[in-house]
């Protein structure tokens, strides 16, 4: 039989269990009646929907707000930057930006391309902190990472313009770096530009 019972034991189908907490402190603990692993998948059943509704789209990363940083200046910005596999990018005092093989951001990342050419580039400033907006306003030239992604057979055009945006953060030694994530947001990866040698 089935029952609900309050004591230091409870009987479940001709078994006895002994709940440690009733006798030691005086309180009280309610079991359902029924098999413990029906019991206990159900509560597992439970918290597995809840915690995949809780983190289905809302990843640490997906929210970003910036690095909270607000003391760079355009002239601190200006030179150039790069990153692995000849990523580099030129800001330029003007407001004139020169890119080489700088690959797509967030989800455009997975295509593959990379990008070279001209543009501009702008620091701005909101509450989360600075970005530099850098956009390339005249293509020049498309290549693909290595090892190339593997792309369907619907895989878009390589943009001929495009926008990044980089948050301004300082490392340890509080020289200025410049990032933006990639692939998925919940993952976290973190795109890093860091001042070009001899910059």
């Amino acid at each position: 039989m089935n029952a609900f019972k309050r004591s230091g034991r409870v009987s479940l189908h001709g078994r006895s269990y002994r709940c440690a907490d009733t006798e030691a402190e005086g309180r009280e603990i309610l079991v359902a009646g029924g098999s413990g692993r029906r019991v206990r998948g159900a509560v597992l059943g439970v918290l597995t929907v809840v915690l995949a509704a809780l983190t289905a789209c809302a990843g640490p990363y997906q929210y970003d707000e910036g690095t909270g940083l607000h003391d760079a200046t355009a002239a601190e910005v200006a030179g150039g930057w790069e990153n692995v596999e000849g990523t580099r990018v030129v800001l330029r005092e003007d407001g004139s930006a020169l890119l080489e093989k700088l690959d797509g951001q967030d989800f455009d990342f997975d295509d593959g391309w990379r990008l070279s050419g001209t543009g501009t580039w702008q620091l701005t400033d909101d509450d989360g902190g600075q970005v530099v907006r850098l956009a390339l306003t005249t293509r020049t030239r498309v290549e693909r990472r290595f090892p190339i992604p593997v792309a369907g057979p619907s895989a878009p055009e390589p943009p001929s313009a495009y926008s990044w945006f980089f948050h301004v953060d300082r490392d340890q030694h509080d020289g200025l770096v410049l990032f933006f994530r990639y692939g998925d947001p919940d993952i976290g990866n973190m795109y890093v530009m860091t001042r070009e040698t001899g910059s």
